[in-house]
């Protein structure tokens, strides 16, 4: 009786870490700014590391997590090229800091909702004393929200990164149409 009871409850609390784990791995989607706080935690390690750095938040292995599978496909394409080409990709700065280089300070986050399974995520934070605004479109997507658009802007005009990401490319593996080096 006593092994029957110990192994009920043994049985009891597995599944109940099972439960707060699988809870806890998706804790973060379940908001629209919760891949993008995550994004910023990834961007903050990141720029604090000494020696080898993190990937950034749009690389492996946060992509997938992070954005939208048509996002994340986007960003894989041009990755791709980049090693096909040896050439800098559609991007030339990292899309959460809206420049190559930066800090994030003060960084503060206003999520619009815009239509059901769609919100916008407003970031502004300093970087170098300056204030900077980068606002995510985010997508319902597979039972939690993911990022499908980052809004950058340059010289007062926005900037979509998917838009940038979607333009042809000149070469490529996937073009079929080898780089030459």
């Amino acid at each position: 009786m006593k092994r029957a009871v110990r192994n009920f409850a043994l049985a009891v609390a597995l599944t109940g870490l099972f439960a707060f784990l699988a809870v806890s791995a998706r804790a973060g989607d379940d908001v629209p700014r919760g891949p993008v706080e995550e994004g910023y935690a990834i961007t903050i390690k990141m720029l604090a590391a000494k020696g080898k750095a993190p990937p950034p938040a749009w690389r492996p292995p946060h992509r997938d997590k992070l954005m939208s599978k048509s996002l994340a496909a986007l960003f894989a394409r041009d990755d791709l090229y980049q090693e096909d080409s040896g050439e800098i990709g559609q991007i030339g700065a990292d899309p959460f800091l809206n420049g190559q280089d930066g800090e994030v300070k003060k960084l503060s986050l206003d999520t619009i909702p815009v239509a059901a399974g769609k919100a916008t995520v407003e970031a502004t934070f300093r970087s170098f004393g300056k204030p900077v605004t980068v606002r995510f479109q985010m997508l319902r997507e597979n039972g939690g929200w993911r990022i499908d658009d980052i809004v950058n802007q340059f010289e007062g005009k926005d900037y979509s990164i998917r838009e940038a990401l979607s333009q042809p490319y000149d070469c490529g593996s996937f073009m079929g149409k080898p780089c030459k080096r």
